[in-house]
């Protein structure tokens, strides 16, 4: 009888601090989108008040069945008529602090689930 799951090979965050995260054999010093299907790209968003509609929709075109949205070094939540085009599609939101939000993606990856994490890397919070 098989005791453990077949391992599942994803994109994983390696290591993660503040202001920083190791993804994909790179330090990235910046905010980035990580898929657990192999999207690792930067997220042209600098800062939590910059946010817009637009980049949710470019996380909704990834099509997961969850976004965990890392919202910098504390918790903040995003206005919900920014997350339209995740809720219109029915794509499930999570929103944590960054380093909380590498964590659960690594997790929620490792199970084999269509997960996508937007993580929001401010200058200057590191």
């Amino acid at each position: 009888m098989k005791i453990q799951p077949d391992r599942i090979d994803t994109l994983a965050i390696q290591a993660h601090g503040p202001g920083w995260l190791h993804a994909g054999g790179q330090r990235y010093e910046h905010s980035v989108v990580i898929a657990a299907s192999g999207v690792l790209r930067a997220w042209d968003c600098a800062r939590f008040e910059a946010l817009t509609v637009e980049h949710f929709a470019q996380l909704a075109e990834l099509a997961p069945e969850v976004v965990l949205f890392g919202s910098g070094p504390r918790l903040r939540f995003v206005p919900p008529a920014l997350l339209r085009p995740l809720i219109e599609r029915g794509i499930g939101v999570e929103t944590m602090d960054t380093m909380a939000a590498a964590r659960t993606y690594n997790i929620l990856a490792g199970e084999g689930r269509r997960v996508v994490a937007a993580l929001l890397i401010e200058p200057g919070h590191g």
